[in-house]
């Protein structure tokens, strides 16, 4: 080695993945242990009895907060890890050094999305199946994860209480929901129902229900009115997931960026990491 020659050991690289991969593994970590803490505290704070439990709208504006709060503060933790661990830059300006840390808190960040959503597509399945033993088994868990359609399906396919006194429905092995299903969902995305549509849905209403074609008619426009409730809501729910999601994300994203920029800070000046019980288990001597 040359005199004055710098190990190459000594010289820090511009990106450190060690400390990147470390800081967004702790963050998917407490994000996972956050996310299940909050759903245990959610369901505990529901009940299917009336007047017992918190309000539906409260319980849904709590896991909103919850969803973003849980995510920030784990991006934060290990964005400030990442910083924490990485080199220090001796030769670098001040500017410099906090964009560095700070861009090392944003691939945390990165990482962390990445992570996340491969465990999601890992386990898709597996929770897919378990959810649908548990809705067979609890009624909280029926209504949650039901179809909208089917209960507008079986308010239209109802007989009446008289129905016995009136012509009896056709002998016929075939299911007429699945085709209800189908020509709903048509007139609901399309906007509107043909009328020779209308005209064989109610005559199959009038013949699985025993009512007149008259009240048959009146089921299908309400059931039509219902299905187009059902898709107005489920697209305003997804409207508002999404924009919660992309809303958690870019202040995760500013929050962990400024995380790994004071952990770098307290790198350079030597600031103790410890936890608030640290000085409480010191001995004095």
């Amino acid at each position: 080695m040359a005199p004055g020659e710098v190990p190459s050991k000594a010289v820090p690289t511009f990106l450190e993945w060690g400390a990147i991969f470390a800081g967004a593994v702790l963050a998917s970590a407490l994000s996972f242990v956050l996310l299940t803490f909050g759903t245990a505290i959610g369901l505990s704070a529901t009940s299917p009895w009336p007047n017992s439990g918190l309000p539906a709208r409260v319980i849904a504006s709590l896991a909103i907060f919850w969803t973003m709060a849980q995510q920030i503060g784990a991006f934060m933790a290990g964005a400030y890890v990442a910083g924490r661990l990485r080199a220090r830059w001796l030769e670098a300006p001040q500017d410099e050094v906090e964009f560095r840390d700070g861009l090392h808190g944003g691939l945390v960040w990165a990482v962390g999305i990445v992570i996340g959503a491969a465990l999601l597509m890992a386990t898709a399945g597996s929770v897919a199946r378990t959810g649908a033993e548990l809705a067979g088994k609890t009624a909280l868990a029926a209504a949650a994860t039901a179809d909208p359609m089917d209960l507008v399906l079986d308010t239209m396919l109802r007989p009446t209480a008289d129905a016995s006194k009136r012509a009896p429905a056709p002998a016929t092995t075939e299911d007429p929901r699945p085709q209800v299903s189908r020509l709903l969902t048509s007139a609901v995305s399309s906007g509107s129902m043909s009328e020779p549509n209308r005209t064989y849905l109610a005559q199959l209403v009038a013949q699985r229900a025993g009512i007149s074609q008259e009240e048959a008619a009146k089921r299908v426009d309400e059931a039509l009115t219902g299905a187009r409730q059902a898709a107005d809501k489920a697209r305003r729910a997804a409207i508002l997931t999404g924009l919660v999601t992309a809303i958690s994300l870019m202040i995760s994203f500013a929050a962990a960026w400024w995380a790994a920029m004071k952990g770098g800070e307290h790198r350079d000046n030597a600031v103790p990491a410890r936890f608030a019980f640290d000085r409480r288990l010191r001995v004095r001597p």
